[in-house]
């Protein structure tokens, strides 16, 4: 199965059980290209759900649709080649493999199309080059990861999502360890991407989240709320969810999340 243009990606139903507790209620989204942002208090379900979006846990009911068919219905080279995936707990480093330098960490991005084998071409050192340099991590690429911060540690695993050249991405808080400067510069990042990619990503921060297109606000396992970032009903959940500890200003022509002192 191949897809030219940009998938979808849709929860129907979807239903997850963790430990014997319901973690996900029966969710139905619809994710189209842009960047959608998915917000919520502490234990809202948030990485569960990029998690069975991606496909790295079984669900009880209901199912994920990639470009209108089930997860299971693409082959595993197939779903590495159009979804990419970055977990929080990467940063740290240990998936990626500490004694790994920064260019092979991103290197492995390319393995969805090079298999574990065949050796990078021109094409893949110009792709590796070229994420290198818009996560600002290209002077130190011949470091170990385990000698990096947390903040460039995130970079490098942002690169090596972004090698992947996926038309989904799905990133689990890629802006932990991330100073403001390299925040600012994601979120443009995904802005732009979102032009030409379905972006799904969990974050914490409010006020980054509002730089979407569209959120996603969950509680308890459940949607409470879905819009685009200047929806006031929108706003409304945000703040509900968030027991009114904050509130929804304009800035320009965004909006920000200020807290209710």
């Amino acid at each position: 199965m191949n897809s030219k243009s940009t998938p979808t990606l849709q929860a129907q139903q979807l239903r997850v059980v963790l430990g014997g507790a319901v973690v996900l209620h029966e969710l139905s989204l619809n994710f189209s290209p842009g960047w959608t942002a998915i917000v919520g208090p502490n234990g809202a379900g948030k990485s569960t759900l990029l998690h069975a979006l991606a496909g790295l846990l079984p669900v009880a009911a209901g199912q994920v649709l990639l470009g209108g068919q089930p997860l299971s219905a693409w082959s595993a080279g197939e779903r590495a080649q159009q979804l990419a995936w970055m977990s929080q707990h990467n940063a740290a480093g240990g998936d990626a493999g500490g004694e790994l330098t920064v260019r092979e960490v991103v290197h492995l991005g390319r393995l969805p199309h090079l298999g574990l084998f065949a050796a990078a071409g021109e094409r893949d050192e110009a792709i590796v080059d070229e994420c290198m340099r818009i996560t600002e991590c290209s002077a130190w690429q011949h470091r170990r990861l385990h000698e990096l911060s947390g903040g460039e540690r995130q970079r490098a695993l942002l690169a090596r999502a972004l090698a992947v050249q996926a038309p989904v991405l799905l990133l689990d808080e890629p802006t932990t360890h991330l100073d403001p400067p390299h925040q600012i510069a994601l979120v443009k990042l995904l802005q732009s991407l979102g032009r030409s990619h379905t972006v799904v990503s969990v974050l914490h921060d409010v006020s980054l989240a509002l730089q979407a297109d569209h959120l996603v606000v969950m509680q308890a396992g459940r949607v409470q709320g879905q819009g685009a970032y200047d929806d006031n009903a929108l706003h409304a959940t945000l703040m509900a969810v968030f027991d009114q500890a904050l509130r929804i200003e304009r800035l320009g022509s965004r909006f920000m999340a200020v807290p209710n002192l």
